[in-house]
């Protein structure tokens, strides 16, 4: 897997570089959780169902890579793995924050009954 760089995104566009790192359906969504706090493996395949381990795996990855996030293992059997957000990853909060608060407004619009997790909807009230 390729760590993003400057060249993919060769015409220096600061929005294409921010969806290089965090573009796709499930990775603002694994940040969201993350930020939060630390969470195991199987904490986010039960916070997101429709996300397929495989794909939890890649994008856990990419974000890694990327200095997003950071994963934590515990030598014992079974294996034990926690990620957390870099305090680089804490930059994006604003962003994730943003998505989530525009994204309560769409939901509400809609008509909408959704629950979403305390520290983000007592952002939003």
């Amino acid at each position: 897997m390729k760590l993003h760089t400057e060249d993919d995104h060769p015409d220096g566009c600061p929005v294409g570089a921010t969806l290089g790192v965090i573009g796709g359906k499930w990775k603002v969504v694994i940040l969201y959780y993350l930020l939060e706090g630390t969470r195991r493996f199987s904490e986010l395949r039960r916070l997101m169902p429709g996300l397929t381990q495989r794909m939890l795996t890649l994008q856990l990855r990419e974000l890694e890579q990327c200095g997003i996030i950071s994963r934590k293992i515990y030598p014992q059997i079974p294996p034990k793995v926690e990620y957390s957000v870099t305090n680089y990853g804490k930059t994006l909060e604003p962003v994730v924050r943003m998505i989530s608060d525009w994204g309560w407004k769409h939901l509400e619009r809609l008509g909408r009954d959704v629950k979403a997790s305390p520290k983000w909807k007592k952002a939003t009230q």
